[in-house]
């Protein structure tokens, strides 16, 4: 059976390449290189096995038939790559794996893993990020009503809708570069993690390894790192793929038929919409990312289920991690991908917006008849109750609510009518929305700013 992750139709090329059975088995061999490199320095290993071992390792091509008649035998993956690897250094075949474990190579290899995936998914989350922060800036001055519980509230900007999301999600950057330093993570400290196996200079092979794969060694682990690293990593990809569907859940309700205000670019004469009805123009790549999202939050129990093990290290996370670790990287991968194309070619309609404000009949002024009415002198229950008695008459009446309060006695008693006709001239005014959009876009950029700059500090 082939999943769609197996056919190519979710994720980047570049993701998916992080996670074949043969870039795998090229980082183990690779770990195995950089080992003998350094304990051929130390006297671990005679330095022409150590020379040679390097060498082979860097340009090595796994032969999958070889591995697999090994594995039948020996039914032990990573010996088999090992083994496969051994047999193509002839005479030093004996000093392939010197004192390491499993786990040395396979959790040394995931960290490099992760590096490039959480590389990949921060360049994906900036795109998202900078194409969210664009349509801010366009929509700014664009009013439109604002919904609590699905209902018509207070009228809002554009620019201030998109950019609540826009912080979520510039939120998700600053928690992926903050976790980066904590879930990269490599270790070759033998069986158990006690440095035995690598002789007296151990911590030192240990972290002049890890300097010529770069990533940081691990302080203190067991056999294994420590399962945490990876349900944080697991955790908030579950968390970033909920905010980006918060999003996308947003532009789905806006492009309903009966609101319209927003909706996905479609390329006319060419997409099906649905393969009855011409006419539709389904929301489909946001869709997706709500479907994707949904899948791969459930990976975050397994991975949480994990953290568990037995003493110093047991195999209860292997078989599962096969599945969810590569997943969540391809699945969020394709998240933030369908998720910018969306933003960027996203289509918004003014007229609706302000055909939608209509149809509230001003009833979106109700907290400032409330406000204004408590002002001069009314309770604030009997105020409460008079304007929602008139917005139903409004609502019943299809007439304006301000029209309903003007003929109420008790509202003129105290209202003069000049304030009635301030609230009608002020029609959908939006506060400051326009104001904190900018300051969402102010902040995400000082964010940008500093990653680019805490990037090029990494790269010197």
């Amino acid at each position: 059976m082939t999943t769609p992750l197996d056919s190519g139709r979710y994720g980047s090329e570049a993701m998916r390449g992080l996670f074949t059975d043969t870039a795998r088995y090229r980082l183990w061999v690779r770990v195995e290189g950089a080992v003998a490199a350094v304990q051929g320095s130390h006297g671990v290993i005679p330095a022409e096995a150590a020379e040679l071992i390097a060498r082979r390792s860097e340009a090595h091509q796994p032969d999958h038939r070889r591995i697999a008649e090994i594995e039948r035998v020996g039914r032990h993956e990573l010996f088999a790559v090992v083994q496969e690897f051994a047999e193509t250094c002839g005479d030093h075949e004996g000093h392939v794996h010197h004192g390491l474990t499993s786990s040395d190579v396979q959790d040394t290899a995931l960290a490099l893993q992760l590096d490039g995936a959480t590389s990949l998914l921060g360049d994906h989350l900036v795109s998202l990020v900078e194409a969210l922060r664009d349509q801010v800036v366009g929509g700014r001055g664009r009013v439109m009503i604002g919904r609590t519980h699905g209902q018509h509230a207070q009228p809002v900007t554009l620019a201030f809708k998109l950019a609540v999301f826009l912080e979520q999600v510039t939120r998700c950057l600053q928690r992926l570069d903050g976790l980066r330093d904590r879930v990269v993570m490599g270790k070759v400290s033998g069986a158990v993690g006690s440095l035995t196996g690598l002789g007296p200079p151990g911590a030192e092979i240990q972290a002049e390894v890890m300097e010529r794969l770069g990533l940081p060694p691990a302080r203190i682990c067991s056999q294994a790192v420590a399962r945490d690293r990876i349900a944080e990593f697991v955790s908030w990809a579950a968390l970033t793929a909920a905010c980006v569907e918060n999003l996308a859940t947003e532009i789905r309700n806006l492009q309903r038929t009966e609101i319209g205000e927003l909706a996905e670019s479609f390329a006319v004469g060419e997409q099906i919409g649905s393969s009855a009805m011409p006419h539709k123009r389904n929301p489909v790549r946001s869709e997706r990312v709500c479907s994707l999202s949904r899948l791969l939050r459930s990976l975050s129990g397994p991975a949480l289920e994990n953290v568990v093990t037995w003493h110093e290290r047991d195999l209860a996370n292997s078989a599962n991690e096969r599945f969810t670790i590569p997943e969540t990287c391809v699945l969020l991968d394709e998240i933030l991908i369908t998720a910018t194309s969306v933003v960027s070619g996203l289509l918004v309609f003014p007229e609706r917006m302000r055909e939608n404000l209509r149809r509230s009949h001003d009833a979106h002024l109700s907290e400032s008849v409330l406000l204004a009415l408590v002002d001069n002198g009314m309770t604030r229950i009997e105020a409460y109750r008079v304007v929602q008695r008139a917005s139903s008459t409004a609502a019943a009446d299809g007439v304006s609510l301000l029209t309903v309060v003007a003929a109420d006695d008790d509202v003129t008693a105290l209202l003069p009518e000049r304030v009635l006709d301030d609230l009608a001239l002020g029609g959908a005014g939006t506060g400051r929305c326009d104001q904190l959009a900018d300051e969402a876009v102010r902040w995400t950029e000082e964010v940008l700013a500093a990653r680019r700059g805490d990037r090029r500090c990494r790269e010197q």
